[in-house]
């Protein structure tokens, strides 16, 4: 029974560390698992901030392209409504002109005045032209300006949210690699541990068998003595065989008695013993 009964905790035993083990492991795999989950969510965040970043880039620029077309349309129609009303003008001030020479008959001056008439108009005209070039030239530089500070500034954002998403990738990388270094240090250790509580099992389990074994002997022995006594005790005389009996029960309960006590004291020493060890295991 006693033999049995550490069979039966040394196989509680290891079946204990198996469910410990496999519970390590599946609390390991849930690990792994929101780990991975929740990398995969700083990507996506990360990828969603950078599109409706580009997007936004995207509807600045195409305002910003609208807003100079619709610049330059303004500013056409207003110079074609000032060369309609120069042309009203000139259209006026020739059928005055012609008028006027139809009038009058002094064909010189009215040569005189109409060339002088067109020197001036075209002076104002290549004046307005001038002008309008100069205005167009101030324009194409400034938004030739405006878009070299856009794609500087653009890519100067670029590189710091490269720098930002290396710097994560890094920072994430030194930790993994110390989580792995310690979960490899502290499975040398429990294997350490479940070798050295092994072995002393098995020693403890082999001494109390040859101590178990021995005391057997030696009670087998003195059993066989015994009847050799009585033997020769019952071919002496039949009146010493009821002292001898007596004085055989009397022998006999001390020894079950001692038997007893020897068996409360060694399971009390082996329950002391156990919670010895489950102390030093768990401060361990």
């Amino acid at each position: 029974c006693f033999y049995d009964q550490k069979i039966l905790q040394k196989s509680f035993g290891e079946w204990k560390e198996w469910w410990t083990v496999c519970r390590e492991g599946k609390l390991s795999l849930r690990a792994d698992n929101h780990y991975r989950h929740l990398l995969h969510n700083l990507i996506f965040k990360a990828w969603r901030a950078y599109v409706c970043q580009q997007q936004g880039k995207r509807n600045k620029y195409h305002v910003a392209e609208s807003h100079a077309k619709k610049k330059k349309l303004l500013k056409t129609w207003q110079c074609w409504l000032v060369y309609v009303n120069i042309q009203r003008t000139k259209h006026g001030m020739r059928s005055v002109a012609l008028a006027f020479r139809e009038r009058s008959s002094l064909r010189i001056s009215w040569a005189v005045w109409r060339r002088r008439h067109y020197q001036y108009c075209a002076r104002h005209k290549m004046s307005v032209m001038a002008l309008q070039h100069w205005a167009q030239s101030l324009q194409f530089r400034a938004w030739l300006q405006w878009r070299e500070l856009y794609l500087y500034s653009r890519s100067d954002k670029q590189k710091e949210t490269r720098a930002v998403i290396h710097h994560q990738h890094w920072e994430l990388k030194r930790c993994m690699e110390a989580w792995l270094g310690y979960l490899s240090l502290d499975r040398a250790k429990k294997h350490q541990n479940e070798l050295a509580r092994e072995h002393h099992q098995s020693r403890v389990v082999r001494q109390c068998f040859s101590d178990w074994r021995l005391s057997w002997e030696c009670r087998r022995r003195m059993h066989a003595h015994q009847k050799d006594i009585e033997k020769l005790a019952a071919r002496i005389a039949l009146w010493r065989v009821f002292a001898h009996w007596k004085h055989y029960v009397v022998v006999c309960v001390e020894e079950t008695q001692q038997c007893e006590l020897a068996e409360k004291h060694y399971k009390h020493h082996l329950l002391v013993r156990a919670l010895f060890r489950a102390r030093w295991k768990r401060l361990w």
